[in-house]
């Protein structure tokens, strides 16, 4: 899959793949549900299809056109109906709060924004009962959001309540400037005590939904590893992001024969031994500079309970 483009905004809602090899005979539907970055349901692109936002050489096709190799798709997504979000009474482990940013301690199981199938109970639906202004810079369903973490991470995530803080934390994000780090557990005794993981990270070509190390339609991404403590065949890991790929330590660590303890997606598929629900990472530390005063900022969360137990037992295994 050869993606020109990625990405969306409300000035520009332009989608273009081109279709490979692999590809061929492949519903344009599952394929345009599975290259999106967002989670969109195969029924809404079915839609789209049907009114003539999706288009293959220029031209409407149906929602069961089988691609050939070569195929230039095109999608144009209309613009979004309002979507009016709810602001819920969730608790919030807060860490740090001022008039321009909020740092939360997210706990694992919680979805960051609002998408199919979770509307509500997210993060920011609870930032809007906490905080009542957030940066509009993402538009409705992620107001305030300048970065995530997935749903089954815990740890800590800022968010802007204005759109001159959003713009400052961005900057940042996109200049690598933010320091990141995060406590894992893997699989297996890494043989080195530190080192650096350095492979880009694009869609994989069996699964779209999930990412892999690979040098086609691929973005640079580094990770930097430290051992901390080793339990024969487990390691637990402190890692500190330099770039921030979507699903990144996952996929490094993968890479590298080590996957994350409870990783659904990119773990054994028999994992044996210390279970645990979700992958056990953790973003322990966060360190940025505040966008209106210059001050340098950086937090800490402890190593969440669940994860906490789970140390314990190899410890006295």
């Amino acid at each position: 899959m050869n993606v020109t483009e990625q990405g969306w905004s409300e000035q520009d809602q332009r989608f273009e793949w081109t279709a490979e090899p692999e590809d061929a005979g492949e519903r344009i539907d599952k394929f345009i549900t599975e290259a999106l970055e967002e989670e969109v349901s195969r029924t809404q692109v079915q839609q789209w299809i049907k009114d003539g936002c999706v288009k293959v050489g220029g031209r409407a096709v149906k929602p069961n056109y089988k691609l050939s190799e070569g195929d230039a798709m095109t999608l144009v997504m209309p613009e979004p109906e309002e979507l009016v979000l709810t602001a819920e009474p969730i608790p919030l482990d807060v860490v740090y709060e001022d008039s321009d940013v909020i740092v939360v301690n997210k706990p694992r199981g919680m979805v960051v924004h609002p998408a199919p199938g979770h509307y509500s109970g997210t993060l920011v639906n609870a930032l809007l009962y906490h905080c009542k202004d957030l940066s509009g810079i993402n538009g409705v369903v992620r107001p305030g959001i300048v970065h995530r973490i997935d749903k089954d991470t815990s740890g800590l995530l800022m968010a802007a309540k204005n759109d001159l803080a959003h713009s400052g934390l961005a900057a940042q994000l996109k200049a690598h400037t933010v320091n990141r780090k995060y406590f894992a557990l893997v699989h297996g005794n890494v043989p080195h005590e530190n080192g650096t993981v350095d492979a880009p990270i694009g869609r994989d070509p069996k699964d779209r939904k999930l990412y892999t190390v690979t040098e086609r339609n691929s973005k640079h991404a580094v990770t930097h590893f430290l051992v901390v403590e080793r339990f024969g065949d487990y390691t637990l890991l402190e890692l500190k992001l330099e770039t921030g790929r979507t699903h990144q330590i996952r996929v490094h660590m993968k890479f590298i024969g080590h996957p994350l303890v409870g990783d659904p997606a990119y773990g054994p598929s028999k994992s044996k031994g210390v279970l645990m629900e979700g992958q056990a990472l953790h973003a322990a530390v966060l360190g940025f500079e505040h966008p209106r005063s210059g001050a340098e900022l950086q937090f800490e969360a402890p190593i969440p309970d669940d994860m906490q137990r789970l140390l314990e037992v190899l410890r006295t295994r």
